[in-house]
């Protein structure tokens, strides 16, 4: 039987993007997503905290175009890591691997859509990042 792993979530970031580079130069950007979800029968709301990495060309369009609050789609993979921390303790790391991003709060700032356009050829980020990969 196949594997699959898919996840996608909706929420809102917690804190602006952190882009880095590894020692080759590949940019990875991390940031955390805010979810909602309902528990119980009395529909009380309670938040999960969700990392979030990106690497390459998505990473820098997450660095440029999301700030903390901003409200987004993210989809992608769900990948554990095990490794040991500075005083030697194991420890897991559970995080989502983004493969699209999709900004999903309506800009209110003018400069952000004409520099959004200019920097795409009129394309979304996302559209923009991905249109070579698509098959049609």
């Amino acid at each position: 039987m196949a594997s699959f792993n898919k996840v996608i979530l909706i929420g809102r970031l917690t804190r602006d993007p952190d882009l880095r580079y590894t020692p080759s130069g590949v940019p990875v950007a991390h940031f955390t997503l805010a979810v909602n979800r309902v528990r119980g029968a009395g529909k009380q709301e309670e938040t999960d905290f969700i990392d979030i990495v990106a690497w390459q060309k998505l990473a820098e369009i997450c660095q440029q175009y999301l700030t903390k609050g901003k409200l987004v789609a993210v989809e992608g993979r769900l990948q554990i890591r095990n490794y040991e921390d500075k005083e030697g303790q194991k420890k897991k790391a559970v995080e989502v691997v983004a493969n699209e991003m999709q900004m999903l709060d309506r800009s209110q700032k003018p400069e952000e859509v004409g520099a959004r356009a200019a920097s795409t050829g009129g394309q979304s980020p996302v559209e923009a990042s991905v249109s070579d990969d698509v098959p049609f």
